[in-house]
């Protein structure tokens, strides 16, 4: 606990809340997974694992329950994600990204809805989120939002937006001012990767296994 105690010692404060080394730091590498993610490389991967170890400890402090579970799932997504990445560019040197088909989109909005539901009702049910249904939106969507990402498909960027959207106001009324801050700034890197993923994507129907389907020169980390 000592650990998590330093981790939770504040660092400044912000709008008369105070801001832990947790928080501070684990959104500056949340900013940093954003903008390797926005230039396809492989790093976005170990530094987001990083940042969500740290962000782990911040949500504890907060008593978000759902917010620290998306964290150990964002880890073990993150995993499958960079497995992914590094097996597309093993097989073709690059990172190619693309629109989901149909049938994904579909997916992915029913997994959303489904399982906020379900997981909200959980965090209700057991008293761990004092705002249950946002706490498990933001859980969900990440997750959601990493699946699309480890298949580079576009959607994953507006998964992202949806849920800075909740998050935002989530983060202020948990007291974590400076989470809430920095969802302010992705939103506008999220805004910035919808474009410039959609420029690199031809619209195509794909097949929900091909991973790489369209041509888009990666960077070499």
């Amino acid at each position: 606990m000592e650990l998590l105690d330093l981790l939770n010692t504040p660092v400044f404060t912000l709008a008369g809340v105070p801001v832990p080394w947790s928080d501070l730091i684990g959104n500056i590498c949340a900013i940093a997974t954003v903008f390797l993610a926005l230039r396809r490389s492989i790093l976005s991967w170990p530094v987001q694992i990083t940042g969500s170890i740290l962000l782990l400890s911040a949500s504890i402090g907060a008593g978000l329950g759902g917010n620290a579970s998306r964290q150990v799932v964002i880890i073990a997504a993150a995993v499958w994600g960079w497995t992914r990445w590094r097996q597309a560019k093993q097989e073709s040197g690059e990172i190619r990204v693309r629109w989901g088909t149909w049938t994904e989109r579909g997916l992915l909005l029913g997994f959303l809805i489904l399982g906020t539901a379900v997981f909200g009702t959980v965090l209700a049910w057991g008293g761990w989120s004092w705002n249950p249904y946002p706490d498990a939106y933001i859980f969900v969507g990440s997750l959601a939002a990493m699946a699309a990402q480890g298949r580079a498909i576009v959607e994953f960027w507006f998964v992202w937006l949806l849920v800075d959207l909740v998050g935002i106001p989530l983060a202020l009324m948990g007291g974590l001012v400076f989470s809430g801050a920095v969802y302010f700034v992705f939103l506008v890197m999220v805004v910035v990767g919808i474009i410039d993923w959609s420029r690199r994507s031809r619209q195509r129907i794909a097949s929900p296994s091909d991973f790489s389907p369209d041509v888009s020169r990666a960077d070499p980390a």
